[in-house]
């Protein structure tokens, strides 16, 4: 049975969350700012953690980073839970290290959806091989197993989202990716009118694999259709 850890200071909506969560199988534990909730996960780390912004002692931005540089947390993946709504707010929620964002008030079904996707994508529930094997193009090798690349033969370790964003983009390697295919892939739910989570997540990609970010060569923009990944058996070291 999945563990989740719902740090939340509003118990109104800590205790829907959990109830919710419990009914629909996870054993559930609750934090009520972030200093306990820090605790809690390094004490008993669960398979997800459900994570306010606004908290007393420490916010949820901190939080999110803290877990983000312990190596007993730093997989665990993060649904942000906020009444912050605003572009800017997921930006720094996905910066912070964030893998989703649910805005409140939320529809109870497309939370357990954002769970078990997260869960699902990060291996948290078992799944049929998904990357079965090592895919490579040119100068980039995936390495599934470790959530690692091989790019111009060095080793680049990966968020789960960054591996499974390129993978989507490898899988369709030269061709223009929708940002309504990537969601639904990568996210794995229908999407919707916010792309800027896509956008996030590409400029932390284009960081580690691109010399100079701001001018991709690799991970390029097709603008109004998309995303294309393109890389040349012949490209040189970099």
């Amino acid at each position: 049975m999945p563990r989740i850890l719902v740090i939340d200071d509003d118990p109104t909506i800590s205790e829907l969350v959990s109830i919710n969560l419990e009914m629909a199988g996870y054993d559930v534990n609750q934090a009520e700012d972030g200093i306990k909730g820090q605790a809690l996960a390094l004490q008993a780390p669960p398979d997800l953690i459900m994570l306010d912004l606004m908290l007393p002692k420490v916010d949820g931005f901190t939080v999110c980073q803290r877990l983000r540089r312990d190596a007993r947390t730093a997989d665990i993946p993060v649904l942000m839970l906020t009444a912050l709504g605003q572009i800017q707010d997921k930006v720094e929620g996905f910066n912070a290290g964030a893998d989703d964002y649910l805005t409140k008030p939320f529809d109870v079904e497309e939370m357990l959806l954002r769970v078990r996707a997260l869960l699902r994508r990060t291996d948290r529930i078992p799944q049929a091989a998904k990357h079965s094997e090592i895919l490579s193009q040119g100068p980039l090798t995936l390495i599934p197993e470790r959530f690692e690349i091989i790019w111009f033969g060095k080793k680049i370790k990966l968020t789960h989202l960054e591996f499974e964003l390129l993978h989507c983009l490898l899988q369709r390697h030269g061709q223009t990716v929708s940002p309504s295919a990537i969601l639904k892939e990568v996210w794995g739910y229908e999407p919707d009118d916010d792309i800027e989570t896509i956008r996030v997540h590409i400029r932390h990609l284009r960081t580690k694999l691109e010399p100079e970010p701001r001018r991709p060569r690799y991970i390029k923009t097709v603008y109004g259709a998309g995303y294309c990944l393109e890389l040349q058996e012949e490209e040189g070291v970099q």
